[in-house]
């Protein structure tokens, strides 16, 4: 096995590398990574559901989409990310606890008692620490999952949404759990970087062979090249989530409009706004627009209706 800590906080370039290793490598890794502010979101999730636009939009935090399935999780420079990409055995592919057990062992070592939980969960004293996703391709499997360290829980409460009846959709949506921090609970381990050299420290002594491995020029701009055409492009974060339906209410100089839109690869194919006659019409005009704060924003804009820049996240 090779293990390869990534210089890295880009969360793009950090999950192109994961499905990198995935599709073009038949060796096993093991990949520790610590990203800047985000949110992950899974494969099939309706993005707006999951995230808390109104908070993420305005402070710049990027909505990305994985590979992988499960729910919504947040990155900072608080929270170590780990994953496996192994050649697997048919039938035998999907196996949280065979990944996770690993892991377990390692915080044991360090006097934590973390247990695995429903479907992909690891907690400490009954709180979430840790969410695990799986993707499968061909005869290799890619486990990953996110260790929160130091993480801004207060960032990660605001960026993920509690839940919303606004939303109708068959997309997946995330099982809403309190979470924990593992941090306080060490005495002499206090930075994130120390953490991820006690884990990196505890595999190589527990799992026989791990090589240390890096990336070649030629596989970093590859990686950088997935980057860009998948994990930066609105098309794959935003539009490729299921459809859905959204049905909310907004405020127009003080008077409540209701609205309806139906939502196919993230572009509006329906809409109805009911509460004046200027926002019925304009709302028939977003049908073709992004479901995106500044695609609305922009038409009520060019439309003349005068809903502020905080009024328009009503609308998700």
């Amino acid at each position: 096995m090779f293990s390869l800590v990534q210089e890295s906080n880009d969360p793009y370039f950090n999950l192109a590398a994961e499905e990198y290793l995935l599709h073009e490598r038949k060796e096993d890794f093991l990949v520790l990574s610590v990203n800047d502010p985000s949110v992950i979101i899974g494969k099939h999730q309706v993005a707006h559901r999951e995230v808390n636009t109104r908070f993420t939009d305005p402070a710049g935090i990027p909505v990305i989409r994985r590979i992988s399935g499960g729910g919504t999780v947040y990155h900072d420079r608080g929270n170590l990310n780990f994953a496996f990409v192994r050649q697997s055995e048919q039938g035998k592919q999907i196996d949280f606890r065979y990944y996770t057990r690993p892991v377990i062992d390692f915080l044991a070592s360090l006097g934590i008692t973390a247990v695995f939980e429903g479907k992909n969960d690891l907690t400490v004293d009954g709180l979430k620490i840790s969410g695990n996703a799986e993707h499968v391709f061909r005869e290799r499997v890619l486990h990953h999952g996110t260790l929160l360290f130091n993480a801004s829980i207060e960032n990660m409460r605001q960026a993920i949404r509690p839940g919303s009846i606004t939303y109708s959709s068959r997309g997946v949506e995330s099982n809403r759990t309190p979470v924990a921090n593992i941090g306080p609970r060490l005495k002499d381990i206090t930075t994130i970087d120390q953490f991820m050299t006690e884990m990196l420290s505890f595999f190589q002594n527990t799992i026989s062979g791990i090589i240390p491995f890096s990336f070649t020029p030629a596989e970093t701009e590859k990686i950088k090249e997935l980057a860009d055409s998948r994990y930066r492009r609105w098309e794959w974060n935003w539009g490729y989530g299921p459809p859905y339906t959204f049905s909310g209410s907004f405020t127009i100089g003080g008077q409540v409009h209701n609205c309806r839109f139906l939502v196919k690869d993230g572009i509006i194919w329906e809409s109805d706004i009911s509460g004046s006659q200027a926002a019925s019409a304009a709302g028939k005009k977003l049908i073709g627009c992004r479901h995106m704060p500044e695609d609305i924003r922009t038409l009520f804009k060019r439309e003349m209706i005068p809903v502020t820049d905080e009024e328009v996240y009503d609308l998700f």
